[in-house]
């Protein structure tokens, strides 16, 4: 087991989650440990029964995050965060490009660890926080060959339930990560910049995928 595949397997994990594996329907007073217990055991069974997400089929990813919401995920949030202050001047048809790339890249780049899981299991640790908190981390472990990996999820409370915003496999978070490629691009070129960035970095995985 490795960082890399590791890093992999974790947006594999919150990918699958977004592309609506788990059921849309839960109790809104689900707690975040118990919830993401829930959808760790969800998401580890399907692609464990499932050939086609574990040979990474595009096709069948894409027609379920057409077919989906996201129930679990706070997209928007995730999106903005990654983007960072560029986000606030955007235009809506600029957010919501950004936000269509943004998800299609994470797919499209990760779908390849789907196949990579086989006798993980993930082991939920004990929540710290309390009742009238609305932002908590939920702490994981994956726990399989070679020593356990920390896998984290920042989530927050809404009314519909606990909703996924960011996620750290070894100490390091995802959107943060994203951020500072993003800001690169935003500062040589602008959002639109990125946006097009995005889209050609899409063109090209769809197109090595075939």
């Amino acid at each position: 087991m490795n960082r890399r595949f590791f890093a992999q397997f974790a947006a594999a994990v919150l990918t699958a989650v977004t592309l609506g594996l788990a059921p849309a329907v839960h109790a809104a007073d689900e707690s975040p440990d118990a919830m993401i217990k829930r959808l760790s055991d969800e998401v580890m069974s399907a692609i464990k029964s499932d050939k086609a997400l574990q040979s990474g089929d595009m096709n069948r990813l894409m027609a379920l995050v057409d077919s989906k919401i996201m129930p679990n995920v706070n997209f928007q949030r995730m999106t903005a965060s990654a983007v960072g202050p560029a986000w606030r001047q955007a235009t809506p048809e600029q957010k919501q490009r950004l936000q269509d790339e943004f998800k299609t890249l994470l797919i499209r780049t990760y779908s390849g660890a789907l196949d990579q899981v086989n006798d993980q299991v993930i082991s939920v640790k004990p929540q710290r926080s309390g009742p009238a908190d609305t932002e908590v981390v939920v702490r994981t472990e994956v726990r399989g060959r070679g020593d356990p990996i920390q896998l984290d999820y920042r989530m927050e409370k809404t009314p519909t339930g606990w909703k996924i915003y960011n996620l750290n496999v070894l100490g390091v978070w995802l959107v943060e990560t994203y951020r500072s490629q993003f800001a690169q691009e935003i500062n040589s070129k602008g959002v639109d910049g990125l946006i097009a960035t995005l889209a050609e970095r899409n063109r090209s995985n769809a197109a090595r995928k075939g």
